[in-house]
């Protein structure tokens, strides 16, 4: 019987009716030959407010008991829609990510899959059973302590269930029909992609595209997961995210192939001034960044001051980490002899993404002219092969997105739906 695994978000279980639908769904994936692993995220808004009531109980929780309180949103859950899977006359079992055989690294917060040991799944599966396992949560390997997998891994846990059980596909369900060419609440004429690879999907998760989570597209890519990214609140056929080999283009084969736009707004900019143009300044900055895992994005470093023979190093990382940057840094300004930090956490990231960029010219010429008309100034800029991104003042975020999504010709004839408002 060919087996495949589903994951539902937070949008598609927010409240006992839609959780209902939920089961008839799964239900109906089981009635049609399959069997069927789901992945569950906590209701709506449930790991915010348990993350809410943590901090009116202790303004610095500890990590460990964190994890330990977060986790009992996808339990919860887990545990109802088996409840109503009963209740259509299903055999069903939930299970914890620990029960399930997700062994994690210890890092509480944002733990890393090291391996699944589905045999409690695969017996389940061999009595008849639905399974569904709690997302987001492992069990480390050493402490053998409960562990998260950081927010949005629900994603990660269902892909990497999938390739253990060696699943057909995975099924990611959410509250929009698909992965589009932008986010269809900054731009309504978004596009939906019927078909897109790893590789465009991994940039686009990268640089801010939230309806994948990162590590789930490079897990996949890995491990040749197909993955469908679809709504759970209509029938329609969503998004398949494959190998490139296999991704159906069309007619535009010799056109520059643009994917879509992304933009993230949780980034930050720090200014490291006054560094003296030195070999191995710059290589100390770094080191020491890496040192405390602090993520770095985007860098630029200024020409240096003939008169000073000094320079300045910008960079972005997520706004999260920068407490922890400015105090590395200050650590280290005595040894590396810098003058001062600025920080700017006011600022956007917009990328256009598609794989046939880096053979058609004239692809960024036709976006940086796309923001000057829309009054967009340019502050940092970064490529890759299959990717251009920009930091943009994050007032002119939206403006920016949609300019390019024009000019790029990505628009659609009508509006995209968004069924819930969350993306998940």
């Amino acid at each position: 019987m060919p087996r495949i695994v589903q994951k539902y978000g937070g949008s598609s279980v927010e409240d006992a009716d839609a959780i209902k639908r939920v089961a008839r769904r799964v239900l109906a994936a089981k009635q049609g030959g399959n069997d069927v692993v789901v992945v569950i995220s906590a209701m709506g808004d449930t790991t915010d407010e348990l993350m809410d009531l943590a901090l009116q109980v202790s303004p610095m929780p500890k990590a460990r008991e964190l994890d330990m309180l977060l986790t009992t949103g996808e339990r919860q859950s887990a545990a109802l829609l088996a409840m109503a899977l009963a209740d259509l006359g299903a055999d069903a079992r939930s299970y914890t990510g620990s029960q399930a055989g997700v062994i994690t690294t210890a890092k509480h917060g944002d733990a890393r899959i090291i391996d699944i040991t589905p045999g409690r799944i695969e017996s389940a599966l061999d009595d008849g059973n639905i399974v569904i396992v709690a997302g987001f949560q492992g069990v480390a390997q050493d402490t053998k302590d409960v562990t998260t997998l950081g927010r949005g891994a629900s994603d990660t846990t269902a892909v990497a269930l999938a390739a253990a059980l060696s699943a057909e596909y995975c099924e990611i369900y959410s509250d929009v029909d698909g992965i589009f060419t932008a986010d269809p609440r900054i731009v309504p004429a978004a596009r939906q992609i019927p078909e897109i690879s790893y590789e465009e999907m991994l940039e686009m998760a990268a640089n801010g595209a939230k309806i994948l989570h990162l590590r789930c597209v490079e897990y996949a890519r890995r491990e040749h997961v197909p993955v469908h990214v679809r709504s759970s609140f209509t029938d329609k056929p969503g998004t398949w995210v494959k190998d490139l080999k296999d991704v159906k283009k069309g007619p535009g084969m010799e056109q520059a192939l643009i994917t879509g736009i992304a933009h993230e707004r949780g980034e930050a900019k720090i200014t490291v001034v006054g560094v003296p143009d030195q070999v191995g300044r710059a290589a100390a900055i770094f080191t020491a960044l890496g040192a405390a895992d602090i993520n770095i994005d985007v860098i630029v470093q200024n020409v240096s001051r003939v008169d000073t023979s000094r320079t300045d190093i910008s960079f972005t990382l997520p706004s999260g980490d920068s407490r922890s940057a400015i105090a590395t840094l200050k650590g280290i300004q005595d040894s590396v002899g810098f003058q001062e930090l600025l920080y700017d956490d006011q600022i956007g990231k917009v990328s256009v993404i598609g794989v046939g960029m880096r053979s058609h010219p004239g692809v960024t010429a036709k976006f940086f002219q796309a923001l000057a008309d829309a009054g967009v100034n340019i502050g940092m800029i970064s490529t890759s092969e299959i990717r251009i991104s920009v930091v943009v003042d994050q007032d002119d975020l939206d403006k920016a997105v949609r300019a390019a999504h024009t000019a790029f010709g990505l628009d659609a004839d009508g509006e995209a739906v968004v069924y819930a408002g969350t993306g998940r």
